[in-house]
Parts: C-alpha cells; sequence; structure tokens
C-alpha cells in the first residue's frame, strides 16, 4: 500500500477539527497509541498497540520531502506482549512513542490530530493511495486541508515522532 503524508505541529487540534468539519471530514474514533520501534536495515518497523489489539507495521518513505510518499504493510498481532518481547530480543527497541490521536477521515483522506507526550501537538495529513493509482491525484486534497489548517510549506516536518524525540 502507499500513503502520500505530511506532519505539521498544530496547537491548536480543537480549531483544526472544526475547519476539517468544515470541508467534510468526519471524526472516527480517538486512540490512545503505544509504538515500539524497532531497529532494522531498511524503512522502518513498529509495533502499535491500542484498546483492543496491536498491528505491526514497516514501511519505507522516499526522499520527497516534507510531503512524503510512503510504502507500507500492516499485518494484524494476535499476542502483542509476546511479539513485542521477540522484536525487542532479535532487533532491539529503539524508541517508544506514546499519543492520543483523533481521527478524522474525508474519501481517502485521515487527519490525524496527535498529541504525543514529551513532544507536544502535531496533526497529520494521510492521502491512502489504491494499488495502481497515481499519488498526485491526492495532492490537490492534501494542499487543500493544509491551508485550511494554515500549514505552509516551511511548516511540514520531513521526521518521524521517534526521531523527533531522538534530537538534542
Amino acid at each position: 500500500m502507499k500513503n502520500l503524508e505530511a506532519k505539521f505541529r498544530l496547537p491548536d487540534h480543537a480549531g483544526a477539527e472544526a475547519r476539517a468539519a468544515a470541508l467534510g471530514y468526519a471524526r472516527r474514533a480517538i486512540l490512545n497509541q503505544r509504538d515500539t520501534f524497532f531497529r532494522v536495515a531498511n524503512g522502518k518497523l513498529k509495533l502499535r498497540e491500542e484498546k483492543g489489539g496491536a498491528v505491526l507495521i514497516f514501511y519505507r518513505r522516499g526522499a520527497s520531502g516534507p510531503l512524503m510518499l510512503s510504502d507500507y504493510e500492516i499485518v494484524p498481532i494476535a499476542e502483542p506482549a509476546r511479539m513485542l518481547r521477540i522484536l525487542d530480543d532479535a532487533l532491539g527497541a529503539i524508541a517508544v512513542v506514546e499519543k492520543v490521536r483523533t481521527l478524522m477521515t474525508r474519501d481517502n483522506l485521515r487527519l490525524h490530530l496527535d498529541r504525543v507526550a514529551k513532544l507536544g501537538e502535531f496533526g497529520e495529513i494521510e492521502a491512502v493511495i489504491a494499488d495502481g493509482d497515481d499519488p498526485e491525484r491526492s495532492r490537490g486534497a492534501v494542499d487543500e486541508i493544509l491551508a485550511a489548517l494554515g500549514v505552509g510549506q516551511a511548516d511540514l516536518i520531513n521526521v518521524s515522532y521517534f526521531e523527533m524525540l531522538a534530537e538534542p
């Protein structure tokens, strides 16, 4: 699977949610997520735990700048604690990111309003790209929500939360 993604600081979640709702986004869930990242040779690998289950996510991002195109795979995990132990023993955990995420959606777009422990408040927009579809077809919709939220190119962040936690 592929997605086109942008991440940015977003201190006013209530205002952002209202502006997104005015564009047709609907709140789907509030999620408490714990992502444990593991040392891998290529890409990024994390175990995401949230109430009701866990998934293993592997992704790679192209060098496309702050508006990133990612290839990813997601696999449901039946025994999260056991999987966490095995991955930690085999690969080594390098970071844990805990966040509260408000999920909003519209068509193939997912807006995440994140409160990340030790980092603060952020927004993330993801356009899920169907197999064989051109990512550029979703760029206009991504630009639309970024503009509505007052996010410019200079505001985009091109690193993951765990990389931000590692910065001095």
